[in-house]
């Protein structure tokens, strides 16, 4: 079974009563939107035209031992939750449902999670950023952390100069914490240096992004795991949108100077990634060229 990170959006009631009876039947993970949380810390939704109730003990894998914060409850309404249908009540006038979220995610963790190797890529959605990282639902509501140095190369003030929340992302797992909890890393899929200079050339005009400003330059951003740099100007600060001319590139440097064109608007939401390796294992990754003094690698 595929197990599915929650929809950050409402989800469409395309359920029918038979639908779900087979799904109590077989165990299936489905998914639908938690409609409001109740004085008594349940939540309900509305499935084929009838209501069902999530009580408390089944909101969440760890919330009775303290684990998990009832917060992390209360912001699942109006969006999508996972749940296998626990039991269908059909002696009264009306069949009664109960679901379990906690159950969808005992099984996600000892099904899927718990398998996971360091290396193996797995896609993921953002659910919120931190200044030193971006939580990541990888199925069925359970995080993980991507630590904000496992963006990218090219550094940066603020994961949310990476990505947004609610967005879809390829990781790699990196490791697990003390917990057992997953950490990610999305920088090496995201190319070498060498990778990553080969889309350039020499002579190019093309936009960037100001990342740093020190006293010998300005550090512009061409793609995440590739900067360059420019003369130093005071008129720009971090987070500046920039067209610039390259006027060299040194692979052996690893190095690409450049010289400022002009200043654009800045941009509303980070560019899109571009991924180099996209599915299976990687067991050892190294970002620098044959030649560079610097090795930059990953070993998983």
């Amino acid at each position: 079974m595929k197990f599915y990170a929650e929809e950050p959006a409402a989800v469409p009631d395309l359920f029918t009563l038979p639908a779900l009876r087979e799904a109590q039947r077989t165990g299936a993970i489905l998914q639908s939107t938690a409609l409001f949380f109740d004085t008594d810390k349940s939540l309900h939704f509305r499935l084929a035209g009838l209501n069902a109730i999530m009580p408390y003990e089944e909101c969440a894998d760890g919330i009775t031992e303290g684990s998990v914060r009832d917060i992390a409850i209360i912001t699942r309404v109006g969006r999508g939750a996972c749940f296998v249908v626990k039991e269908i009540d059909e002696s009264g006038s009306e069949p009664k449902l109960i679901l379990s979220r906690a159950e969808a995610q005992r099984r996600c963790k000892a099904e899927y999670i718990d398998t996971l190797e360091p290396g193996t890529i797995i896609s993921c959605v953002a659910t919120h950023i931190e200044s030193f990282g971006v939580f990541c639902d990888v199925g069925c509501g359970i995080s993980a952390l991507l630590p904000i140095d496992c963006l990218s190369v090219s550094r940066i003030s603020s994961p949310a100069d990476r990505v947004r929340t609610g967005e879809k992302l390829l990781c790699i797992v990196r490791s697990r914490d003390a917990q057992g909890r997953l950490v990610l890393t999305m920088k090496e899929l995201l190319g070498t240096w060498q990778q990553n200079a080969d889309l350039f050339h020499v002579g190019m005009s093309v936009t960037g992004i100001v990342r740093s400003i020190e006293e010998y330059g300005v550090f512009v951003e061409l793609a995440p795991n590739l900067a360059g740099l420019a003369e130093y100007d005071n008129r720009l600060v971090p987070g500046d949108a920039v067209s610039v001319y390259i006027k060299s590139i040194l692979p052996d440097k690893m190095k690409v100077k450049l010289v400022l064109l002009s200043r654009l608007a800045r941009p509303d939401v980070p560019p899109p990634l571009h991924h180099f390796i996209t599915e299976g294992k990687v067991e050892h990754w190294v970002y620098s060229t044959p030649n560079a003094k610097k090795q930059i690698e990953t070993i998983f």
